[in-house]
Order: structure tokens, then C-alpha cells, then sequence
């Protein structure tokens, strides 16, 4: 095992086995008891949720949380609900995944060029984890900014994400945070030859259902990323 792989797999056991919000931890396991009823049958993963993706990739998109009956579910970010279905499918049409669905951690799909991540590991109440939380979160995000050393674009999902990358990217790079505003499409230059910040709206059901973000916004950013690196 080489010094990277070796680096990859002692980040992720220790985000797996994190316990430091009580908050997180006593919802996140409650939910993995009592489950939803569609999903009865299945056992949830109930434990913190780790990156996934291509760990050369130059895009590294950065969600906001595992989704109670999502990734808290399946143990994949972006995996089982509504937002992974809207962002997969896009992700897939930009030529970023090899398949338009993900479903499971089984399902056989995979990223190329991109890697998917989260600014808090664990499901949150309504959603709505703290700032705290996010802190306690950020030096995860901070190693994996560290190890996917061929980024060239980081994309944050929302104004939390947005928040929480900002300050990762700027530990990482050893420069001041961005004061760009978080918007859909906004661009955020960290400094001559580093990634760029680019923003979305997250690809929530409260956002896709309003047609506040659809799928050829999301497509369009995608391929905007990718065309300003080559």
C-alpha cells in the first residue's frame, strides 16, 4: 500500500468512527433505528459518511450533509435520496459519472475527474447543522483538500458548503478567505495557479422542485468548471 492509499484509509477510519457533536450523533443513530418505512428492511449505515470519487480529481465537489434516509442510510454521500438523484444524473451528463443513478454502495458507480464530499459528516436535525459541528468537521475537509492534490476546482453546494470550503481551501493554500459572497455560477480566485471556488445552488428537493436550480443549470456549471481548466 502506497503512502497516499495508506493516508486515505486512516482519514476515512477516522471519520467513521467520530463522535465528537452529541447533537449529530444521538439523530444520526436515532434515525438508523427507527428508520423510514419505504425502508424497513434494510439496515442503515447510521455512522459518520466519508468522501467518495476519483482521488485525482480535478473537481471536488462539497455537499452539506448526509441526508437522514440518504447517505446516513446507504453510507455514500450523495447516495438514495432526491438531491443525489438530481446531482448524478448531471454529473453523469457532463461526463463525470459513469452512470446516471446512485442508488446503493453497490450499485458500481463511479466517478472520473471528480471527487464528492461533505462540509459535515453526519445527518443533521431539519438539515441544519451548526457552526460548531462544521468546525468540528473542517479538518477532515482540510486532509482531504490536501490529498486530492490534482484539484483544480472545488465546488461548494450551497452557502454552507460554500462557507466551509472557503475556510478549508484558504488553510490549505495558506491564503486569506475569499470575501466573494456565495451565489449560483459565482467564481472565487484563490490565488495565481490554485483551484478556484465556484458556488451552486445545493440540489435539494426544496431547490429542484421550485425550478430555483434544474438540470440544465447544473449541466452548465459543470462543463463551465471543466472548460476554464483546459
Amino acid at each position: 500500500m502506497g503512502a497516499a492509499a495508506d493516508s486515505w484509509r486512516v482519514l476515512r477510519e477516522e471519520i467513521v468512527s467520530c463522535r465528537k457533536c452529541p447533537r449529530l450523533v444521538t439523530f444520526r443513530e436515532r434515525i438508523a433505528r427507527e428508520k423510514k418505512k419505504a425502508f424497513r428492511d434494510e439496515e442503515y449505515w447510521g455512522r459518520p459518511v466519508t468522501g467518495f470519487g476519483d482521488p485525482d480529481g480535478r473537481l471536488v465537489l462539497v455537499g452539506l450533509a448526509p441526508a437522514p434516509h440518504g447517505g446516513n442510510r446507504t453510507g455514500r454521500v450523495f447516495t438514495g435520496d432526491k438531491s443525489a438523484a438530481f446531482l448524478v444524473r448531471a454529473l453523469h451528463a457532463a461526463g463525470f459519472a459513469n452512470r446516471p443513478a446512485s442508488t446503493d454502495r453497490h450499485d458500481g458507480l463511479r466517478y472520473t475527474d471528480a471527487y464528492v464530499t461533505l462540509a459535515v459528516r453526519c445527518a443533521p436535525p431539519d438539515n441544519h447543522p451548526t457552526g460548531e459541528e462544521r468546525d468540528h468537521c473542517l479538518p477532515y475537509l482540510d486532509r482531504e483538500l490536501e490529498l486530492l492534490s490534482k484539484a483544480r476546482a472545488y465546488l461548494a453546494l450551497g452557502g454552507f458548503a460554500w462557507e466551509a470550503t472557503r475556510r478549508a481551501a484558504a488553510k490549505r493554500w495558506g491564503v486569506v478567505p475569499t470575501s466573494i459572497p456565495f451565489a449560483h455560477g459565482a467564481c472565487a480566485p484563490l490565488g495565481p495557479g490554485l483551484p478556484r471556488l465556484w458556488g451552486s445552488y445545493h440540489p435539494s428537493p426544496l431547490n429542484t422542485n421550485t425550478g430555483k436550480l434544474n438540470q440544465r443549470m447544473m449541466i452548465d456549471l459543470l462543463r463551465q468548471i471543466r472548460e476554464s481548466w483546459t
